[in-house]
C-alpha cells in the first residue's frame, strides 16, 4: 500500500478560512460555522475534488483527486466520510472503507464517462475474447471496477499498463483519450473503450493556440482526458496532482490549465506568486474572458455549501452497495496500489 500522513480532521477550534461564494460573506461563514461543529458531532472528514467550488475546498479538510482523498479518508480516524465530489469517488472512498459511512452532498452528481460504460455492455465485450486484461480507469462505477483486472489513475496509468501481463490482450475503459495517450506513452496496444469525459473534449486545438498567441510566456498543461490536437500542443500532459507539483516546480510565472476550471482555486492558493488562465476561456477576439463556462463540470458543480451542510445534518444521501460488489471492486484497487508501490 501507498503510505500516507495520518489524516486528522480540522480542530474544534480552527480559525475559519477566508471562505467566498455566490451569497454574502456573512450566510456564506455561518454555513462554515453550521459545517464544522456537524463535523465535530459526527466525527467526519470532509474531502473535496480539486474540481469542487472554492467554498467547498475552504471549508475541506483535504482537496486532492479523488484516489488520494480516498485513501487519506482511510488513515483517519472518522466515522463519516463526506466526500464533495461525483458519485464513482464517493463509491471509491465506500470501497476502500466498507466499514464507514459515506455520504455525498448530491446524489445526482455524477460523470459522462462513468455513464459512457455500462457494466453489462462491458461484459458483452469481455465475453468476446477471454484473453482480455482488462484495465478500468478509477473515473468508472463500482459495477465496472468489479468487472476489471486492475484499476488506473491518470497519474499511475504508464506504470499500471506497462506492468500488465505481456501474454494478455490488453482492455482499456472508459475514456479512450487517456488510453490512446497511455498507448502513445508506453507502446502496448489496448483495444479503448468508446467513452470521454464531455468537458475534456470541449478543448479544442484553436483555443490552445489563441492561448499561446495570446500569452506566449505561459507554460501549456494539459489533462491527459484531453484530446490528442490539444495534448500535442501541450508543455506537460499530466494528472491534476501532478499539474500542482509542476506548477509549484516550474521556474515559469504563467500557466495555462488545460482542465476543469475548478482546479484553479488550489493552484491560487498553493502558488500565489503565480498566474493561472483556464485554457477555453477565449473569445474570438482572443481576449480572455470569464463569459465561456464550457471548462466546467456541470455535475462537480451541483454540490453547494447549502447541500453539504444538509448530507451532514442527516447523513444523507450514502453510498452503498451490495457486499458482493464492494469485494470485487476493491480487488482491482488494491492491485493497483500493490504495482503502484513497487520501486
Amino acid at each position: 500500500m501507498i503510505d500516507l500522513a495520518e489524516a486528522q480532521p480540522r480542530s474544534a477550534d480552527l480559525t475559519l478560512p477566508r471562505l467566498r461564494g455566490p451569497r454574502p460573506p456573512a450566510q456564506t461563514e455561518a454555513l462554515a460555522v453550521e459545517i464544522l461543529a456537524l463535523k465535530r458531532q459526527h466525527n467526519a472528514v470532509i474531502l473535496a475534488h480539486n474540481y469542487q467550488v472554492p467554498e467547498i475546498q475552504d471549508v475541506a479538510d483535504f482537496v486532492g483527486d479523488s484516489l488520494g482523498l480516498s485513501q487519506q479518508a482511510a488513515s483517519t480516524s472518522a466515522d463519516v466520510i463526506v466526500f464533495c465530489g461525483v458519485h464513482f469517488m464517493a463509491e471509491t472512498a465506500k470501497i476502500l472503507n466498507p466499514g464507514k459511512i459515506v455520504v455525498l452532498p448530491d446524489k445526482d452528481a455524477g460523470c459522462s464517462l462513468e455513464e459512457s460504460c455500462p457494466a453489462p455492455e462491458l461484459a458483452k465485450l469481455q465475453a468476446t475474447n477471454p484473453n482480455f486484461y482488462t484495465i478500468a480507469y478509477i473515473n468508472c462505477s463500482a459495477a465496472v471496477k468489479a468487472l476489471s483486472d486492475v484499476i488506473v489513475t491518470s497519474g499511475n496509468a504508464l506504470k499500471i499498463v506497462n506492468a500488465a501481463p505481456k501474454d494478455r490482450d490488453l482492455l482499456f475503459v472508459p475514456d479512450e483519450n487517456l488510453g490512446a495517450w497511455v498507448m502513445e506513452q508506453t507502446g502496448r496496444p489496448m483495444t479503448l473503450w468508446r467513452g470521454n469525459c464531455y468537458a475534456h473534449v470541449e478543448f479544442q486545438r484553436d483555443n490552445i493556440l489563441r492561448a499561446r498567441a495570446a500569452y506566449p510566456d505561459a507554460k501549456i498543461v494539459v489533462h491527459p482526458e484531453s484530446l490528442r490536437e490539444v495534448r500535442e500542443l501541450a508543455d506537460v500532459v499530466c494528472s491534476t496532482e501532478k499539474m500542482i507539483t509542476y506548477c509549484k516546480n516550474s521556474p515559469a510565472r504563467r500557466f495555462v490549465i488545460v482542465t476543469e476550471s475548478g482546479i484553479i482555486h488550489r493552484m491560487q492558493k498553493e502558488c500565489p506568486d503565480k498566474e493561472f488562465l483556464c485554457a477555453p476561456v477565449f473569445n474570438v477576439m482572443q481576449l480572455p474572458t470569464d463569459n465561456c463556462r464550457c471548462s466546467e463540470c456541470r455535475y462537480m458543480k451541483m454540490n453547494t455549501l447549502e447541500k453539504l451542510r444538509d448530507c451532514m445534518k442527516h447523513l444523507a444521501p450514502r453510498v452503498e452497495m451490495p457486499a458482493d460488489i464492494l469485494a470485487k471492486a476493491r480487488a482491482p484497487i488494491e492491485r493497483m496500489l500493490e504495482i503502484s508501490a513497487r520501486a
